[in-house]
């Protein structure tokens, strides 16, 4: 029982963080988050981080119910998702490269400061309102991410002792998620600084463009999904 427990952690795991890829999301994380200062930036990535933790929640355990009651198919919900991915990485490939920001000095980083009525400097202002649409769904959490955790428990039996460690096995998986994403967004920038501006512009291209075939292959398996039962009617018909 304790193996296939941690046979089934693992193997929900690694398939949605090979979906998730958040090593290459976090340069759209970075591009995305350019003009936050690193503590706004690391406040962000958490809020993402627990985002993605109760999205895939809600698709391990109530996702196949609320398709089947919506009347969505898994075929639909891959196509719907795939074209908005699909949609982020191709405006975030032909945006124009952003102008370099001119270094401030320490006078100038004083003059700028921002203080309270006490005279004590003020904390960092909230990062902007993004952090669930589009941070966490769909350039983190995505269509393919979410159809990966519903699909892992669309078998769920109802057995009691079956259900319970399924449901244990869904909520470790979501956290060790959570922590990966959070750990590698967190630290996007530290990863930009190694690379260089060149490197990090280079960089950012590419998993724009990586995000753009992703969407554009999530689609084709949603289209793939729908087209197939209906070419293997034509081909029993008589």
């Amino acid at each position: 029982m304790i193996e296939s427990l941690i046979s089934d952690i693992l193997f929900g795991f690694t398939g949605l963080i090979s979906i998730i890829n958040p090593i290459g999301i976090a340069f759209v994380f970075l591009d995305r988050t350019s003009t936050l200062s690193d503590e706004q930036r690391r406040l962000l990535a958490k809020s993402v981080a627990i985002n993605a933790f109760f999205v895939l929640l809600a698709a391990f355990f109530v996702g196949t119910p609320v398709l089947h009651f919506f009347g969505i198919s898994m075929e639909a919900l891959r196509i719907g998702g795939g074209l908005a991915v699909a949609v982020s990485g191709w405006q975030m490939l032909n945006a124009p490269e952003p102008e370099p920001r001119p270094a401030m000095d320490d006078v100038a980083l004083a003059d700028t400061a921002i203080v309270d009525t006490e005279g004590n400097p003020a904390r960092a202002p909230a990062p902007p309102g993004n952090a669930f649409f589009p941070l966490t769904i769909p350039l983190t959490t995505g269509p393919g991410s979410i159809a990966t955790a519903i699909a892992l428990n669309a078998n769920r039996t109802h057995k009691l002792s079956a259900w319970l460690l399924s449901s244990f096995a869904s909520i470790v998986i979501s956290a060790l998620v959570m922590v990966v994403i959070y750990y590698v967004y967190s630290r996007a920038a530290r990863l930009a600084n190694y690379l260089g501006v060149e490197g990090t512009r280079v960089a950012m291209r590419i998993s724009s463009f990586l995000l753009l075939c992703i969407g554009v292959q999530i689609i084709l398996t949603g289209l793939t999904g729908f087209l197939t039962p209906i070419a293997d009617l034509r081909n029993a018909a008589p």
